[in-house]
């Protein structure tokens, strides 16, 4: 007994007390452990998140850059990028992400679009995504004259977001890259050492202590890991992960080839959902499910409930009954 308590008391002391920590169901949305979620603080280079985020949704990756003397604002973590170099945009999103250079930052800030408004794309992004404690000033992190703050749950729907994006992806999780003169490490070093981890960033300035993002995929179950100010990152994660892996399994709430329904009234409607719905439970959680269908003039929707909270909500669509037969048939004879 007595090894066991001392056990756990070294074990509570492992992480800073003051360090905000997130586990995030990607499926879902749903956080399955916090600790300071909601905190604001520095988020130092995991910006860069959102960098490579507008960079992709406004510019191709081939598209040619030619480095400017944005250059010389840069310090800290560099590429070491020089002045009328040509590069792809590619090649600076992975000198950004692996390498964490604070001059490929600037260099995608200025040249995907004008530098003021890449900054008010970043912020405009946050917001649609639900990171309302959230401001971006700079797309490097770096926090002297500009500051970049956010939480630790604001930073999990960013990458819950990020990892929908497949070249997102392949940049992030790519072990070095190599242009020209340039090889670039990833500094995320849980790519090697934990072999579900299918993407991350870090950073970390002396007022922001150690900030890592991460996402990882086992058993066809994604989680998203984020924590702030801890130092034992890359063991934090890494044991979160396989604890929460081991609670919880995936499960189908919402199948769209069997949610449908008819309702026999006026219109004679025939109702159903164009998307599959998937959330990460434990055993005892099954029963506490709850599935309530909302149909009214201003809106159609299935609501997904666990005990009191709502999960999600699917948009339901409507088809006249003699249109659905229809549908069916012609598909019919299209494969016959």
């Amino acid at each position: 007994m007595r090894k066991l308590i001392f056990f756990l008391i070294i074990n509570l002391f492992l992480i800073n007390i003051n360090a905000s920590i997130v586990v995030m169901d990607y499926d879902s949305g749903r956080v399955l452990y916090a600790k300071n979620p909601n905190n604001i603080k520095l988020i130092a280079s995991t910006s860069k998140v959102m960098t490579s985020l507008i960079a992709l949704e406004n510019a191709p990756l081939d598209k040619k850059i030619i480095v400017g003397k944005e250059i010389y604002e840069a310090y800290g973590s560099m590429t070491y990028i020089k002045e009328g170099e040509e590069l792809t945009l590619e090649d600076l999103l992975k000198g950004l992400m692996l390498q964490s250079g604070n001059d490929a930052a600037l260099t995608i800030a200025n040249n995907v679009m004008p530098y003021n408004e890449f900054i008010a794309y970043m912020n405009l992004k946050a917001y649609k995504l639900g990171m309302y404690n959230t401001r971006f000033e700079n797309p490097h992190g770096l926090n002297d004259s500009t500051k970049n703050t956010s939480t630790a749950y604001d930073m999990a729907l960013l990458m819950r977001y990020a990892i929908k994006n497949k070249d997102f992806i392949n940049i992030t999780s790519c072990y070095e890259h190599r242009v020209g003169n340039h090889i670039w490490y990833n500094k995320n070093k849980l790519l090697k050492d934990y072999k579900y981890l299918i993407s991350g960033k870090i950073g970390y300035t002396k007022a922001s202590g150690e900030v890592y993002v991460s996402a990882a995929k086992k058993d066809n179950k994604t989680l998203i890991i984020v924590s702030i100010d801890e130092s034992d990152k890359f063991d934090l994660h890494k044991n979160l992960y396989e604890k929460y892996f081991k609670i919880y399994d995936r499960y189908k709430v919402l199948d769209k080839n069997t949610f449908s329904f008819k309702v026999d009234n006026n219109t004679n409607n025939h109702y159903y959902i164009r998307n599959d719905f998937y959330m990460l439970l434990n055993k005892k959680e099954i029963d506490d499910l709850t599935i309530r269908i909302n149909l009214n003039e201003n809106k159609n929707i299935v609501e997904i409930y666990l005990n009191k909270d709502l999960i999600h909500t699917e948009k339901i669509y409507s088809l006249r009954y003699k249109e659905r037969v229809n549908k069916i048939k012609e598909l019919l004879l299209f494969w016959k």
